[in-house]
């Protein structure tokens, strides 16, 4: 991937010891993902290797209620055993799913790395709008096409570099309560978000 880039291939083989810093710069300019998420870039045998820190942070997909893993036998069609050439329909399989479950996840950016990295606002506009069509053209044996939604997202977007209310007192605020002893739809889970003195999220 950097080989591709003629830029940063420059950089680092014109000079004995690159500038780490002239590097970064140019992968930020170059790659969305870089100057988003970051990357270490790690060179074998090279004189320079560089690490961006990226400004948007998401964390793991928590269950807001217990899940029930649902396992079933399969039949493997393709014989996976050295020294057999022909393919074996016998070969026994298991398949595990969770049949029903809500997730809740939270992320951040943070103004200061994306100044940085040079994360605009045309960027955060595209995470947007990628994480709104998280699940479209994501289709597979594992999640068929219609089985997984984005159902609800609260976008914050402050006034100031440094928000007047931290992110820790943002995520927080959510309060979540589940209507039945056993939910099975997005609308058995009635969410309430309150912060004093925090503007009001756009509700998507």
């Amino acid at each position: 991937r950097a080989d591709s880039c003629e830029e940063l291939k420059a950089e680092m083989g014109n000079k004995k010891k690159a500038d780490r810093d002239v590097c970064a710069a140019i992968a930020c300019k170059e790659w969305m993902d870089v100057r988003t998420f970051g990357q270490v870039f790690a060179f074998k045998g090279s004189q320079v290797s560089f690490g961006v820190r990226g400004p948007v942070s998401i964390h793991q997909a928590v269950s807001l209620s217990p899940i029930d893993i649902i396992s079933m036998q399969i039949t493997k069609s393709v014989n996976s055993e050295p020294g057999k050439e022909s393919k074996a329909s016998d070969t026994m399989g298991m398949k595990h799913r969770v049949g029903f479950a809500v997730y809740k996840v939270m992320g951040s950016v943070n103004v200061q790395l994306a100044e940085k990295t040079g994360f605009s606002q045309e960027d955060a506009e595209v995470l947007k709008e990628a994480l709104k069509t998280l699940f479209e053209n994501d289709a597979s044996s594992a999640r068929p096409e219609g089985s997984m939604e984005v159902c609800k997202m609260y976008w914050w977007q402050h006034d100031e570099k440094t928000p007047a209310v931290s992110s820790g007192r943002i995520q927080k605020g959510f309060h979540v309560e589940a209507k039945k002893e056993h939910p099975r739809e997005f609308e058995d889970y009635e969410i309430i978000w309150h912060v004093d003195g925090c503007k009001e999220p756009e509700v998507i």
